[in-house]
Protein backbone atom coordinates (compact mmCIF):
# COMPACT_ATOMS: atom_id res chain seq x y z
CA UNK A 1 0.00 0.00 0.00
CA UNK A 2 1.33 3.36 -1.00
CA UNK A 3 0.85 6.44 1.54
CA UNK A 4 1.54 9.60 2.63
CA UNK A 5 2.70 10.54 6.47
CA UNK A 6 -0.56 11.47 8.84
CA UNK A 7 -2.31 8.20 8.70
CA UNK A 8 -0.84 7.11 12.11
CA UNK A 9 -0.27 8.23 15.67
CA UNK A 10 -2.74 11.41 15.48
CA UNK A 11 -4.54 12.35 18.99
CA UNK A 12 -8.22 11.40 18.81
CA UNK A 13 -10.11 14.39 19.31
CA UNK A 14 -13.81 14.18 19.76
CA UNK A 15 -16.13 16.70 17.96
CA UNK A 16 -19.45 16.42 16.55
CA UNK A 17 -19.75 14.23 13.43
CA UNK A 18 -16.33 11.80 14.04
CA UNK A 19 -17.56 8.35 14.06
CA UNK A 20 -15.93 6.40 17.12
CA UNK A 21 -11.98 5.86 16.40
CA UNK A 22 -11.60 8.71 14.08
CA UNK A 23 -9.46 11.97 13.85
CA UNK A 24 -9.64 15.33 12.28
CA UNK A 25 -7.31 15.54 9.24
CA UNK A 26 -7.95 18.94 9.41
CA UNK A 27 -6.47 20.40 6.06
CA UNK A 28 -4.83 17.17 4.92
CA UNK A 29 -5.95 13.88 2.68
CA UNK A 30 -3.95 11.68 3.01
CA UNK A 31 -3.15 9.62 -0.13
CA UNK A 32 -3.56 5.75 0.40
CA UNK A 33 -3.28 3.31 -2.08
CA UNK A 34 -3.19 -0.75 -2.83
CA UNK A 35 -1.76 -0.13 -6.15
CA UNK A 36 0.61 2.50 -7.88
CA UNK A 37 -1.41 5.78 -9.51
CA UNK A 38 -2.05 5.08 -13.45
CA UNK A 39 -1.70 7.44 -15.69
CA UNK A 40 -5.52 7.78 -17.48
CA UNK A 41 -6.01 10.36 -19.33
CA UNK A 42 -9.75 11.48 -19.21
CA UNK A 43 -10.22 10.78 -22.88
CA UNK A 44 -8.79 7.00 -22.24
CA UNK A 45 -11.67 6.98 -19.58
CA UNK A 46 -14.35 4.57 -19.35
CA UNK A 47 -17.04 3.69 -17.01
CA UNK A 48 -19.31 0.30 -17.84
CA UNK A 49 -22.45 -1.06 -15.41
CA UNK A 50 -22.93 -4.95 -16.28
CA UNK A 51 -24.13 -8.13 -14.96
CA UNK A 52 -27.82 -8.12 -13.57
CA UNK A 53 -28.91 -5.71 -15.53
CA UNK A 54 -31.54 -4.84 -18.94
CA UNK A 55 -29.13 -2.88 -20.66
CA UNK A 56 -25.07 -3.13 -19.92
CA UNK A 57 -23.39 0.12 -21.01
CA UNK A 58 -20.24 2.08 -20.86
CA UNK A 59 -19.83 5.87 -21.20
CA UNK A 60 -17.35 7.60 -22.13
CA UNK A 61 -16.03 10.85 -20.41
CA UNK A 62 -17.86 13.34 -22.61
CA UNK A 63 -20.79 10.80 -22.13
CA UNK A 64 -20.85 10.77 -18.43
CA UNK A 65 -20.22 14.14 -18.17
CA UNK A 66 -23.51 14.77 -20.67
CA UNK A 67 -25.69 13.33 -17.44
CA UNK A 68 -27.53 15.54 -14.87
CA UNK A 69 -24.63 16.75 -13.39
CA UNK A 70 -24.77 16.10 -8.92
CA UNK A 71 -22.29 16.98 -5.69
CA UNK A 72 -21.85 15.61 -2.94
CA UNK A 73 -20.74 18.08 -0.17
CA UNK A 74 -20.04 16.37 4.07
CA UNK A 75 -17.23 14.40 5.61
CA UNK A 76 -15.42 11.32 4.53
CA UNK A 77 -14.18 8.63 6.59
CA UNK A 78 -11.00 6.47 6.06
CA UNK A 79 -10.75 3.02 7.59
CA UNK A 80 -7.11 3.72 8.66
CA UNK A 81 -8.64 6.60 11.18
CA UNK A 82 -8.39 9.93 9.66
CA UNK A 83 -11.94 11.56 8.71
CA UNK A 84 -12.11 15.12 6.89
CA UNK A 85 -14.82 17.39 7.19
CA UNK A 86 -16.97 19.48 5.00
CA UNK A 87 -15.32 18.37 1.59
CA UNK A 88 -16.69 18.85 -1.75
CA UNK A 89 -17.21 16.37 -5.33
CA UNK A 90 -18.70 17.37 -8.18
CA UNK A 91 -19.87 14.74 -10.88
CA UNK A 92 -22.85 12.51 -11.42
CA UNK A 93 -25.08 10.61 -9.10
CA UNK A 94 -25.00 6.79 -9.80
CA UNK A 95 -28.96 6.93 -9.51
CA UNK A 96 -28.03 8.62 -13.45
CA UNK A 97 -26.05 5.27 -14.60
CA UNK A 98 -28.58 2.99 -12.89
CA UNK A 99 -31.43 4.58 -14.56
CA UNK A 100 -30.15 4.10 -17.72
CA UNK A 101 -28.91 0.07 -17.50
CA UNK A 102 -32.10 -1.36 -15.70
CA UNK A 103 -30.82 -3.41 -12.72
CA UNK A 104 -32.74 -6.36 -12.17
CA UNK A 105 -35.35 -7.18 -9.38
CA UNK A 106 -32.60 -9.97 -8.22
CA UNK A 107 -29.42 -7.98 -7.84
CA UNK A 108 -28.42 -6.97 -4.33
CA UNK A 109 -24.91 -6.33 -4.38
CA UNK A 110 -22.40 -4.78 -6.67
CA UNK A 111 -18.35 -5.41 -7.07
CA UNK A 112 -16.71 -2.47 -8.07
CA UNK A 113 -13.84 -2.00 -10.24
CA UNK A 114 -11.14 -0.24 -11.09
CA UNK A 115 -8.93 0.42 -14.44
CA UNK A 116 -5.93 -0.69 -12.23
CA UNK A 117 -7.60 -4.11 -11.78
CA UNK A 118 -8.53 -2.92 -7.52
CA UNK A 119 -12.33 -4.24 -6.81
CA UNK A 120 -14.45 -3.29 -3.84
CA UNK A 121 -17.97 -5.16 -2.91
CA UNK A 122 -20.94 -3.43 -1.88
CA UNK A 123 -24.43 -3.86 -0.99
CA UNK A 124 -26.53 -2.84 -4.00
CA UNK A 125 -28.39 -0.60 -1.25
CA UNK A 126 -25.57 1.73 -0.36
CA UNK A 127 -25.30 2.98 -3.94
CA UNK A 128 -28.71 4.33 -5.15
CA UNK A 129 -31.33 6.77 -3.27
CA UNK A 130 -28.53 9.86 -3.98
CA UNK A 131 -26.12 8.19 -1.50
CA UNK A 132 -23.20 7.49 -4.42
CA UNK A 133 -21.57 9.23 -6.50
CA UNK A 134 -19.49 9.06 -9.76
CA UNK A 135 -16.82 12.28 -8.86
CA UNK A 136 -14.22 14.06 -11.20
CA UNK A 137 -14.10 17.58 -9.36
CA UNK A 138 -12.66 17.99 -6.20
CA UNK A 139 -13.59 21.50 -4.26
CA UNK A 140 -14.72 23.56 -7.35
CA UNK A 141 -10.97 21.74 -9.64
CA UNK A 142 -10.56 18.44 -11.59
CA UNK A 143 -10.14 15.36 -9.01
CA UNK A 144 -6.35 14.60 -8.93
CA UNK A 145 -4.27 11.53 -10.06
CA UNK A 146 -3.54 10.51 -6.57
CA UNK A 147 -7.14 10.60 -5.29
CA UNK A 148 -8.47 9.01 -7.82
CA UNK A 149 -8.57 11.20 -10.72
CA UNK A 150 -10.00 11.30 -13.27
CA UNK A 151 -12.92 9.81 -11.94
CA UNK A 152 -13.72 7.82 -8.71
CA UNK A 153 -16.42 5.98 -6.87
CA UNK A 154 -18.12 8.11 -3.80
CA UNK A 155 -20.06 6.31 -0.95
CA UNK A 156 -19.16 8.85 1.61
CA UNK A 157 -20.87 6.80 4.73
CA UNK A 158 -18.45 3.72 4.17
CA UNK A 159 -14.94 3.55 4.67
CA UNK A 160 -13.49 5.25 1.86
CA UNK A 161 -11.51 2.02 0.61
CA UNK A 162 -15.13 1.62 -1.08
CA UNK A 163 -15.16 4.53 -2.70
CA UNK A 164 -12.82 3.26 -5.73
CA UNK A 165 -10.52 5.38 -7.23
CA UNK A 166 -10.10 5.35 -11.13
CA UNK A 167 -13.56 3.30 -11.29
CA UNK A 168 -13.97 1.38 -14.45
CA UNK A 169 -17.11 0.01 -13.51
CA UNK A 170 -19.85 -2.05 -11.68
CA UNK A 171 -20.84 -5.54 -11.96
CA UNK A 172 -24.11 -6.16 -10.40
CA UNK A 173 -24.62 -9.71 -8.50
CA UNK A 174 -27.52 -11.69 -6.86
CA UNK A 175 -24.89 -12.26 -3.97
CA UNK A 176 -22.13 -10.40 -2.03
CA UNK A 177 -18.39 -11.10 -4.17
CA UNK A 178 -15.44 -9.73 -1.82
CA UNK A 179 -13.19 -7.22 -3.19
CA UNK A 180 -9.24 -6.76 -2.88
CA UNK A 181 -9.57 -5.62 1.00
CA UNK A 182 -12.75 -7.53 2.12
CA UNK A 183 -10.54 -10.95 0.43
CA UNK A 184 -7.55 -9.72 3.16
CA UNK A 185 -9.61 -9.43 6.20
CA UNK A 186 -11.62 -6.48 6.20
CA UNK A 187 -15.24 -6.08 6.73
CA UNK A 188 -17.62 -6.42 4.10
CA UNK A 189 -20.07 -3.61 4.61
CA UNK A 190 -17.34 -0.77 6.37
CA UNK A 191 -19.99 1.64 8.51
CA UNK A 192 -17.67 3.95 10.56
CA UNK A 193 -20.35 4.43 12.91
CA UNK A 194 -20.47 1.03 13.76
CA UNK A 195 -16.40 0.50 13.36
CA UNK A 196 -16.96 -2.35 11.09
CA UNK A 197 -13.23 -2.20 9.88
CA UNK A 198 -12.14 -5.90 9.78
CA UNK A 199 -14.17 -9.43 9.07
CA UNK A 200 -16.17 -9.96 12.56
CA UNK A 201 -16.41 -6.42 13.95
Amino acid sequence: MNVTRGFTGRRRVSRPGLPPGQYDAGDDWPVLSAEVTPDLAPADWSFRVDGLVERPHTWSWDEAHALPGSAYEGDIHCVTGWSKFGVRFGGVSLDAFLSVVGPHVSATHVLARSHTGYTANLPLADLTGGRAWIAWSYDGGPLAQEHGGPARLIVPHLYFWKSVKWVAGLTLLDHDEPGFWEGNGYHERGNPWQEQRYRGD
